[in-house]
Order: C-alpha cells, then structure tokens, then sequence
C-alpha cells in the first residue's frame, strides 16, 4: 500500500458531522477522506473522488463546475448518512499543477477550448492517476463503491486499481455561463456524462441557454435579459401586491437556473419591499449570482434578504442616499454606488454601464414594473422570458408600464421565439429588436 494514516478527527461541517482521516501518499500528496456511517457493512458506498481545485473549491471560480460539485456530493453523502469524499491533492489542473492550468485559462481565453489549451503549451490532457485514492478506500475498508462522478474514465481507473464500481451515480449541476463551452468540451471530447438539456437532478425543464438566447455583452453594458411570471390577463401581482406564487413550482426552479446561469440578477427597490427576495440559487445546484439592488433614495431595510448569505450584494443608488447608511451598508459587507440620478430614478444607462465595468457580462432582471419599463422604453433589454400561468387576476400590477408608444407599429418587435410547456405554465422567450441602434454599443 501507498499511503499512510497521518491524523484522525472529527470535522464538523455546514453539511454534518464527518469522520475526517488524513492520509500521505510516498509522492507526497495527501488523501482526505471525509465520511459518514459505517463502511464496513451494508454493500457498495456512496463514494466521491474530487480532485483539488483551489479557483473552484475554495475561491468559488465560474470557469469550472469543481466547487459545485464538491458541495453537492458533500451534501449527498451527508444527507445518505453513508459513504465517503476522498479529497485528492496533487490533481489541480486534471494533474497540470496550478500554474500550468492558469496558463491553459489564458490560451482558452484567446478562443482553444480546454483540451486544445493543454496540448497548445505540450501538456497532457488528463494526467491524473487514481491507484493511492484506491490505496486510501482500500485502508478504509471499502472494496464496492457507488460513484460520484459525470467521468466514465474515472470509474474505468477505479476499477483497474483493484475496486468494484458499480455503479457511476452524475453529479448534475447547473451551468453557468461562464463554463458551459467547458463543460460541453467535458462530454464531448472527454466522454463526461452531461444531463439532457435543462435536467438538474431529479428535474426537467427548458434549457436555460434556450430561454437566455445568444450572451453577448459588449464594453457598454451587460446583456440584459428580463424575466417575469405572470397571469394569463397579463398581471404580475395582485391589485394589493401579491404575487406568491404565480407560478408553479417547475417554472420557479427554471428561474434559479437562470440565475445560476448569469452573473448578476437586478431588481428594484420596491420589489425588495415587497416581497424581501433573496436572490440566491436554491431550487437547483448552482451558483448564486451577483445581487443587484437599484434603490435612488437608499430605503433599504439593513435585515433585508437580499442583503444575507453568503452571494455578494450591490446597490446602486444617487447623491440622494443618506450616508450614513452607506457606511452602514459597507460595512455589512454590501458594495454602494452612487450613480447620476435619471428621470425615473438611478439612471439606467449609468446603472448598466456601472456594471459592465465591474465585469458583469451578462445581467437577469427579475423586476418590477418600473424597472422592467423603463429598460424597455430606453432599448436596453436584448432577452425577454415571460412565464404565462392558468389563472386570472384581473385588476392588478401589470409587468410592463406606459412604453410611449402611439402606433402599434412604433412597438417593440420580438423575434427568435422559443416556447416551452412547463407542468401548467407555458414559457416563452423572444430575442427584442431595439431600434436603438446605439443601445448596445460596440465590442
């Protein structure tokens, strides 16, 4: 045997509590395994092989599905209350080391995908081997496992180093757009297993990318797409203010996948008195995004939800906020712009540009009225994603305000429509045609 036991503890964790024992292979990495319940009865274990990835792990990177994925097989074993993550130090980069992957990001940022990047600066596409994480499983008496994995090549190791796999149990997270080229690449040129489009473990629904359109920021601002749910009469909220739940609940977790798929989600400030939104992605496994608060006179409340968790929060706000209260903000950790003031509040032109050179290339809005309105009226909306349910509200808040528009010809044209039937909801999607033709900007 390859490795040694070095140490043994309890670990607690935000998923449970874990038998942590480390082991030192004779190359010098070590082996972490993190389990729960009694392995040495009981038939085949739940078991995750994770290789380290610091940008993912432990610095939450979009490049890669490496953190979300550790997350959701800790939880996975937690919540079995049986099995076991061996966490293996020495495969940053598929084995590459964690220089030589950084270098593979710069070439993949010139246009190569992540197998042409390795093999554009002499690197192995994969040069992981896993006989001291079969060495690790074997001295903790596991000789049938159950795998955690989209990697049929890492079962295939698995077993040649003398286990029983039987069984590769896909760890499906939600992508983002950040990764997606990466994990297309991952199953197409890898063999990883990918779930049918928009399946995010035991769910089914629209592919996000479908719904979402073409992402194309430019240096001005984000690529904008607005999203809302509403009644069949066209109202998102009742005339009082309700709206929970318009929608059902397949619908609603179509729209955490959009979040998980973009890098910030915006609303007003009067959607946050409303209805205290969290903003986060829970419904599916994937990454929150930004959170975006446009609030002209800073009136929100310092316990908002928004504001909780662990997913960054920014407000944009004017001259007129209370500055006191942006150093109150500042210091819970909450990021405070103060922008131009506009006709209707921040200004939307400012706003996006604000974001866009913060890095946010791609921005869902989620409401409400005012702010859905007045991103149409200035050309500013590239995706529209309506969700229409069974029922109707008559009097009540409708998404879309006064457009300005006289002629039903000076109207907004929606092209490039996608539908989709979703339980009782039915989703549509249009790309909008601003005739503006400054709204986006050059690249």
């Amino acid at each position: 045997m390859n490795v040694r036991e070095v140490a043994r503890l309890e670990l607690p964790t935000s998923y449970g509590f874990f038998d942590a024992r480390a082991f030192e292979s004779s190359s010098g990495f070590v082996y972490l395994a993190l389990s729960v319940g009694d392995l040495s009865t009981g038939g085949p274990v739940l078991t995750r092989v994770h290789s380290e990835c610091l940008t993912g792990d432990s610095l939450g990177s979009l490049r890669c599905d490496c953190g979300l994925q550790l997350h959701t097989a800790l939880r996975a074993i937690a919540a079995g209350e049986r099995g076991v993550m061996i966490y293996v130090t020495g495969h940053e980069g598929r084995g590459v080391g964690l220089i030589n992957k950084l270098r593979s990001y710069v070439v993949q940022d010139a246009g190569a995908d992540t197998v042409d990047a390795n093999l554009h600066l002499g690197l192995p596409v994969d040069d992981r081997k896993y006989d001291d994480a079969a060495s690790v499983l074997c001295a903790l008496g596991i000789d049938s496992i159950r795998l955690l994995s989209n990697n049929p090549d890492k079962a295939a190791a698995l077993r040649r180093a003398g286990l029983e796999v039987v069984g590769l149990e896909p760890l499906h997270v939600a992508a983002h757009n950040r990764n997606i080229n990466y994990l297309q690449t991952k199953r197409n040129r890898l063999g990883h297993l990918r779930p049918l489009a928009g399946e995010v473990g035991s769910l089914q629904f629209p592919d996000p990318g479908k719904l979402l359109g073409s992402i194309r920021s430019s240096s001005r601002r984000p690529y904008v797409a607005v999203k809302y749910a509403q009644s069949v009469d066209g109202r998102i909220a009742t005339a009082v203010g309700d709206s929970k739940w318009i929608s059902g609940e397949g619908e609603r977790a179509v729209s955490h996948s959009l979040r998980a798929r973009c890098d910030a989600c915006m609303v007003g400030i009067g959607t946050v008195l409303l209805d205290d939104p969290q903003l986060t992605v829970r419904m599916v496994p994937g990454a929150s995004p930004i959170r975006v608060v446009l609030d002209t006179t800073l009136r929100i409340p310092l316990a908002a939800s928004v504001l909780e968790g662990d997913a960054a929060t920014v407000i944009l706000t004017t001259a007129r906020a209370d500055h006191k209260k942006i150093e109150q903000l500042r210091r819970q950790g909450v990021s405070v712009r103060v922008l131009p003031e506009g006709p209707a509040g921040v200004d939307m032109p400012a706003a996006l540009a604000s974001l866009r050179g913060s890095g946010i290339k791609s921005l869902l809005v989620e409401g409400g009225s005012k702010v859905i309105t007045e991103l149409l009226r200035e050309h500013l909306v590239d995706r529209l994603v309506v969700a229409c349910a069974p029922v109707i509200l008559g009097r009540g808040v409708a998404a879309v305000g006064d457009l300005r528009v006289a002629r039903v010809s000076q109207g907004l044209s929606l092209t490039n429509r996608s539908v989709f039937v979703l339980d009782d909801d039915v989703m549509l999607a249009w790309d909008v045609s601003n005739n503006n033709s400054d709204a986006r900007g050059s690249e």
